[in-house]
């Protein structure tokens, strides 16, 4: 199958299988006397897990590390698994500090709304909470 018919059975662009197969996800096919990419038809299955891993938020290295250990016969359920658990933990750590994040910014914005509620300048009356991000960040 040629990388056209590939591309679209698989639902991806050729520019993606190309850059998959560069990054050791894809097996580089045989060519055709003319020298055009022959892939196998199992070559649209590979590529779809590798979509469904990416959108489970696996990187390429460990879908790399994944499909390596597939290909030898020794990946298990459970190594899948705990590279799943391990991601999740990763998004959970994120989902926190981005919430802390969040609190910060609503702290900033009901300052600014209380500076302006008592009339006074930006940087005045708000613990120089505003007036820190105004000056990026720099004290005194």
């Amino acid at each position: 199958m040629r990388i056209g018919a590939l591309a679209h059975a698989a639902g991806v662009s050729t520019k993606t299988i190309r850059c998959y197969e560069q990054a050791g996800l894809l097996p580089a096919p045989p060519r055709t006397p003319s020298g055009y990419r022959d892939y196998p038809p199992d070559a649209a299955e590979r590529l779809a897990l590798i979509r469904a891993a990416q959108t489970a938020g696996l990187t390429l290295a460990e879908v790399r590390r994944v499909l390596s250990l597939r290909d030898a016969g020794h990946v298990t359920c459970g190594h899948v698994t705990a590279l799943i658990e391990e991601r999740l933990r990763h998004v959970e750590a994120r989902i926190a500090a981005l919430e802390r994040v969040k609190a910060s910014l609503r702290r900033l914005t009901e300052a600014e709304v209380e500076v302006e509620a008592t009339g006074d300048r930006c940087g005045q009356g708000d613990n120089g909470a505003v007036s820190a991000v105004l000056d990026g960040g720099r004290t005194g």
